[in-house]
């Protein structure tokens, strides 16, 4: 046992080496002789001196040695071969271990005539015949053969040379030059041994029965004392005569061969035998493996189930695609007697294997998610299989380095030898690709190349591996926006699904290149994307127009890098004020910026003009257009009062051959004696309607609000609110009935009581004729209302703001 074990199989021997122990070792083999010499074993000295080294059911490796094959000792019937293996772990064999083991075989008895056909040479023993010689014969000269014979030696018994037979012509070689040649001769007291690889030069190939054979004719001379004797010594060996039909594999073998049976009349059946490894199976063993021999009167066939117990499956690669085939090591014994040579062995070893089948390679997913991890299994494969590399992003990786890579592999093996390897990859592996789904899914997609060796065929063959795995990980991003006096702001939080998401306005991509173009402000710190607008922009929407307000939008979209599929839509809409739009200059030069709304997408603002239809505008946007004149010109008209001078124009949109305008945007601009202001303007489609008095019901409300920015009301179940001396106190009063635009709400008289009662006293004044009370020492403070979602009219609310006070008589405090 150990790592090398043995087996004598009839004129055989066999050396077997553990796969386990040799396994992913650089191997040396020799064969020692007897002065401790050590011979290695490759090829062709392998043919030639009766070893044949093969690999069988994955990896584990024979030595075969014939009964007299080169550098054994034979003694009597007992040969003994020694056999030295070096292991290394390394090509250059540094620091190689030594091994040696020693086998001895009976053989016996022998036949007249033992052939053995080898995978990789044939091989002939025959008896050899001596001639009885005359006892009372005295020799009066000493043996002087090389007077006749200068080729032949002086040992007694010795082979002198060998004639190949062909149909051209008979070529004799003497001992050394069919030894050069690559025959292997040998003799013992008794036999004629020549040994042929297949690939020796005579050998010729010879058709019977539909089967081919090597054929090598020969005959042998030797002497003997003062006789050359000779001995026939042709060989030959089937090639083919196998075929696979029907999952089933079929071996068929001539029983007498011409080259074997020539002048002979008669043949006589002595023993027909078969099995597998060189182990003769009995019929019920065959049987039971469903074997089927058949002893026909021309022909010996067995035939063996594809995948039946006795054979082996080993990993195969054509073209690039993996595949299997079925391997079985046969041999067939056939003993039969003629009428010429008497008893003939013939041993056939025949290792059969069955054409490519292609396999497919199982990969299961199982998806580990509380930690995170892609388990990915690849196969089954046979033991002959080894993973020996990744390619991750394009970079081909060695399966130690992985781990550098987030990648843990390791092998799983399976009761029968067969193995799967298994890849575990963090989900947030940078080469695991991320990819956003639907509502809260991600995709993750592991996408690498594995690259496998067989051995010992040292093919390669590589396996992509795709797998998918769906998370309900994803985060969206989100927005806030907000505005200041002048521009529209942004600012998206990225999620996790966005990393490849663009920023588009409608159908264009906001580049940083293109936001400085205009003038945007594109900032992304890679978990923030801020974009600044100005409110006068050729990407801002105006939604809605009035004398205090201006309702402006902007609208950006998130976009997939790769498909331009929509993924996020986003918004900021803010409330401006149209001084905005005006600048009135000291120097009586006046600026009006003209805007389109959403409302009016076919007009076109390089068409709108002044009163003076002649001044245009000197800049133009597909939303806005500017106008840049003094107030003298452009049709410009003018009013006077005691204080101001009031300076009035019109932009105007004419369509096509109407003199009635569609737009109209009147503005005004009010100078002081010296100074000059900018006033409101308004905005309208048709002139001014005539203001006529009516009598109507009003629906009045007065809230308090918790801020200044109007946003949230005390409710009703919050009274009584508890507020401290000077704290401030935000009121709005507003128009609920009737929702007139022409309304405009006005505050005459308001005042605080002690009590419920507005007419209890005291009461203190907060406002006086619409206007605070100058004896206040901290007067009502108004606050500027404009349009928002919640206001549509403006002009129906009155906000102030009145810090907090107690009633006192002298220095006592006043209470209900």
């Amino acid at each position: 046992t150990g790592p090398m074990s043995s087996e004598c199989l009839g004129n055989l021997l066999r050396i077997t080496l553990s796969a386990e122990y040799f396994e992913d070792k650089y191997l040396s083999l020799s064969v020692v002789d007897q002065s401790g010499t050590a011979w290695e074993l490759a090829e062709p000295m392998a043919a030639q001196c009766g070893y044949t080294v093969t690999y069988s059911t994955w990896s584990s490796i024979e030595i075969r040695a014939s009964a007299l094959s080169c550098h054994s000792h034979l003694e009597k019937d007992v040969f003994t071969v020694t056999v030295q293996i070096k292991a290394s772990h390394t090509p250059d064999m540094s620091n190689a271990t030594t091994h040696l083991k020693s086998a001895s075989c009976h053989y016996g008895p022998w036949s007249p005539r033992e052939l053995i056909c080898e995978s990789n040479y044939m091989e002939v023993s025959v008896r050899r015949e001596v001639p009885q010689t005359m006892k009372d014969f005295v020799q009066d000269e000493p043996e002087d053969w090389t007077l006749v014979f200068p080729e032949a030696k002086a040992e007694e018994a010795s082979v002198w040379q060998i004639v190949f037979h062909q149909p051209e012509e008979k070529r004799a070689l003497l001992v050394s030059s069919a030894w050069s040649a690559g025959y292997g001769l040998n003799t013992t007291d008794s036999r004629v041994l020549l040994r042929v690889p297949y690939t020796a030069a005579q050998v010729q190939l010879v058709e019977d029965q539909g089967i081919t054979f090597s054929v090598l004719r020969s005959s042998t001379f030797y002497k003997h004392q003062w006789v050359i004797l000779m001995v026939d010594t042709a060989v030959a060996c089937p090639v083919d005569g196998v075929d696979y039909t029907n999952k089933t594999i079929t071996w068929t073998v001539p029983k007498y061969m011409p080259p074997l049976s020539a002048g002979m009349t008669s043949f006589k059946d002595v023993l027909v035998e078969a099995g597998v490894d060189l182990h003769q199976l009995s019929a019920k063993e065959m049987a039971s493996r469903k074997y089927v021999l058949l002893n026909e009167l021309n022909a010996i066939t067995m035939k063996i189930p594809i995948g039946a117990e006795g054979g082996y499956y080993k990993t195969s690669v054509s073209s690039g695609q993996l595949g299997a085939k079925y391997t079985i090591n046969l041999f067939l014994e056939h003993r039969w007697e003629d009428n010429k040579g008497g008893l003939t062995r013939h041993t056939i070893i025949k290792e059969i294997e069955t054409p490519f089948e292609q396999a497919e390679v199982a990969i299961t997913n199982n998806l580990n998610l509380s930690l995170r991890l892609m388990n990915v299994t690849v196969g089954t494969f046979l033991p002959d299989v080894e993973l020996v590399n990744l390619t991750i992003e394009g970079v081909a990786v060695a399966v130690p380095e992985a781990v550098q890579h987030g990648y843990l592999i390791h092998g799983t093996r399976y009761a029968n030898r067969s193995k799967a390897y298994v890849i575990q990859v963090p989900l947030d592996a940078p080469s695991v690709k991320k990819e956003y789904m639907r509502e809260d899914m991600r995709a993750y997609t592991l996408n690498v190349t594995l690259t496998f060796i067989t051995h010992p065929s040292s093919e390669t063959f590589v396996i992509p591996v795709i797998a998918l795995s769906a998370v309900k990980d994803a985060v969206l991003p989100s927005a806030r926006g907000f505005c200041d006096g002048r521009n529209l702001h942004l600012i998206i939080t990225r999620g996790n699904v966005n990393q490849n998401w663009l920023p588009f306005i409608a159908d264009w991509h906001l580049t940083p290149e293109a936001a400085q173009k205009y003038n945007y402000i594109l900032r992304d710190n890679g978990t923030h994307l801020a974009i600044s607008v100005p409110f006068l922009s050729s990407h801002v929407n105006y939604e809605g127009f009035h004398t205090s307000a201006i309702k402006a939008s902007f609208y950006l979209t998130l976009k997939d890098g790769i498909t331009l599929a929509q993924r996020r839509h986003f918004s900021v809409s803010c409330i401006f004020s149209p001084s905005e739009l005006i600048q009135c200059l000291p120097n009586g030069t006046v600026i009006i910026t003209a805007i389109k709304l959403v409302d009016g997408e076919d007009l076109d603002t390089a068409l709108l003009v002044l009163r003076d239809r002649q001044c245009k505008p000197s800049l133009v946007t597909e939303k806005t257009a500017t106008f840049k004149f003094n107030v003298n010109t452009c049709g410009t008209s003018r009013k006077f009062n005691s204080t101001t001078m009031t300076y009035e124009n019109e932009v105007l949109y004419f369509r096509p051959g109407n003199d009635t305008p569609i737009y109209q945007l009147k503005f005004l601009c009010s100078y002081a004696v010296k100074q000059t202001a900018d006033v409101q303007y308004e905005s309208e489609k048709n002139p001014s309607p005539s203001i006529k008095p009516g009598l109507d019901c009003l629906a009045l409300s007065l809230k308090l609000f918790k801020e200044k920015s109007y946003s949230e009301p005390y409710q009703e179940s919050e009274y009584p609110v508890v507020k401290y001396l000077r704290e401030a106190l935000y009121f709005e009063v507003e128009l609920l009935q009737p929702k007139d635009a022409r309304l405009d709400l006005n505050l005459d008289d308001c005042w605080a009581t002690n009590s419920e009662s507005q007419d209890s006293l005291p009461q203190w004044h907060i406002l006086i004729h619409g206007c605070e009370n100058n004896k206040d020492s901290y007067r009502t403070v108004f606050h500027e209302v404009n349009y928002s979602l919640r206001v549509k009219f403006p002009q129906h609310l009155k906000r102030f703001e009145v810090r907090m006070f107690t009633f006192v008589q002298g220095t006592f405090l006043l209470q209900e």
